[in-house]
Formats: structure tokens, C-alpha cells, sequence
């Protein structure tokens, strides 16, 4: 399984949810089952264990790796959420971590990487109707530059800049066309590739990333059983401030607060992890359990 993925904070994700046998476990964004495979070995309680994703991909690969007896929502996160609480199900560990899947990204007809030329798609759900290329070619230019703006984090100058040469060029169709569209806008030498950023605010409305989270996380105390821990994996600093400002809502409540925060200060990947898993340079973890 670490074949197809590397999960990222794996050591730190253990420490933190510290897993012991027989307790149950929910993973929200299961993915390519890295981080499950390794908690699961330790609990071996299948039965009231959930694993979720929202991509179909995923779920088939999670299907012919795991047991039967284990249980699997193929949808997003807040939908699944919605799911088990109406079933009254109550986990000893739930773990989210919020970062695209590797093979997503290494999936050239995805369309999530400029690595590849490949149609503009960045759906994690492929039955969704939305895809990138309908944000890159219908929307508005004021719009993309505030998508630009709000969730790439890009410099006013440069959202109406790149926001100007897209509705120029378009329809533009592939990641490459993109992605080059993007460079002739910068001059000068810059160690990130100035679309990152654009594929990343594009990629989270496409999927409705921050939307899915904000609506997921006040829910998740109530699918803690007493003492039990909540990991959070985010990977850039809007995911963050959500998941910090959450975590800080629901233990400042004295005797009634829902949860306790385990880590003040996110964890984040050590030297040696980056050698071998590069993308785990952005990754933060934040840890809490519940108190009542």
C-alpha cells in the first residue's frame, strides 16, 4: 500500500491517536488506506471501522485490500458525516487529512497536476458535473480573480493579471495550456511555478474543499466516544485556520467544552520524513480528544 502512497506524519499520526486493540476507527479521507492500514494492524476491529472517500478509485483499491468485514462510505466527507450520526455510530479514533492523494496527482487524466498535459478535470468525485475547465472558461473574470485571491492566496495584482489572460486565451482545455498561460504573466525567476497556486484555488472549488470542512468539523465531537482522539492533517494555511479555530471553539468552554486540545502548536514533518516524501513539507497536525 506505501507502493502506491506515502502517507504523510505516519509516525505522528500513531503517537497522537496512540490506536490500542479492539477500538474503533473512522477515516474520513481513507484514500490509499496508508495511514488506515497502519492503525488497523494495531485495533484489528473491523467490523465498526469506516473507511471514506470520496473518490470511486479509491474505495475499489481500499476494497481489495482490507477486509470485507470493515465498512465503506464512497462519498465526501460531510455526506458520510451526515450518514453515520443519523445511525447513532461513535468511533475511539477518527482521522482526516485533507491533502490531495498522490495518485490523484500522479493520474495524468485527472487533470490535478501541470506535470502532465493532461484535460482540466481536478474532480475528486467524477460523478460531480463540475470540472476545472468549467471554472477556467465560465466564470467571470471578477469571479476567478476572487477565487484567485481567496483560495490560491495570490497578490491582488497578480489574481487580475492571471484572471485577464485566461478570459483572453479562452477556452483553454488542457493543465499544460494552463499552466503556460499562467508563466507568461510572471517575469523573472521564481522557485515555485506561479500556477501552483492557481491549480490550488481551482482545485478547491471544483471540489468544494473549505465548504466540505467548515460544515464537517463542529459535527465531529459528537462521533467521539468519551476519550476519544481526533486527528487533523491540512496542508495549506486556509485549511489550518479552520481546523485551529475549531479545535480552540470547542475546548474553551471550561467543564463543557467538547474537546481538549492535545498539541498547541501543529506537528510537522521532521527532516527525515521530507528526504523521502517531499509532500509532506506543508502538512500539519493537529490533535484533540473528547472531554464529555
Amino acid at each position: 500500500m506505501e507502493k502506491l502512497h506515502n502517507p504523510v506524519l505516519l509516525s505522528e499520526v500513531l503517537a497522537g491517536l496512540s490506536p490500542k486493540p479492539g477500538e474503533s476507527y473512522l477515516d474520513l479521507t481513507a484514500g490509499f488506506g496508508g495511514h488506515a492500514s497502519k492503525i488497523l494492524d494495531v485495533t484489528q476491529q473491523f467490523k465498526d471501522s469506516y473507511l471514506i472517500d470520496r473518490d470511486e478509485f479509491a474505495i475499489n483499491y481500499l476494497k481489495s485490500k482490507f477486509p470485507s468485514s470493515i465498512n465503506y462510505i464512497n462519498s465526501d466527507f460531510y455526506s458520510a458525516v451526515l450518514q453515520l450520526l443519523e445511525c447513532g455510530k461513535t468511533f475511539d479514533m477518527i482521522l482526516a487529512d485533507f491533502g490531495v492523494s498522490s495518485p490523484q496527482l500522479d493520474m495524468e487524466e485527472r487533470g490535478f497536476s501541470f506535470r502532465y498535459d493532461a484535460p482540466l478535470d481536478m474532480r475528486m468525485d467524477r460523478r460531480q458535473k463540475l470540472t476545472a475547465y468549467d471554472v477556467i472558461n465560465k466564470t467571470s473574470e471578477r469571479e476567478l480573480i476572487d477565487i484567485f485571491k481567496t483560495y490560491g492566496e495570490i497578490p491582488d495584482g497578480r489574481a487580475h493579471a492571471f484572471a485577464r489572460v485566461i478570459v483572453h486565451h479562452r477556452p483553454i482545455k488542457s493543465t499544460l495550456e494552463l499552466a503556460d498561460l499562467i508563466k507568461t504573466r510572471i517575469h523573472g525567476y521564481s522557485r515555485i511555478h506561479p500556477a501552483t497556486q492557481v491549480f490550488q484555488a481551482v482545485r478547491i472549488v471544483v471540489n468544494d474543499e473549505l465548504g466540505q470542512i467548515e460544515k464537517t468539523l463542529p459535527l465531529l465531537p459528537k462521533l467521539l466516544n468519551k476519550n476519544g482522539r481526533l486527528g487533523i492533517i491540512t496542508f495549506h494555511s486556509l485549511e489550518d485556520r479552520l481546523v485551529k479555530d475549531f479545535m480552540r471553539e470547542a475546548s474553551n468552554h471550561g467543564e463543557e467544552s467538547e474537546l481538549s486540545i492535545i498539541n498547541k502548536k501543529p506537528i510537522t514533518a521532521e527532516n527525515v520524513e521530507l528526504v523521502i516524501n517531499p509532500r509532506a513539507r506543508s502538512a500539519k497536525l493537529r490533535l484533540a480528544a473528547r472531554r464529555n
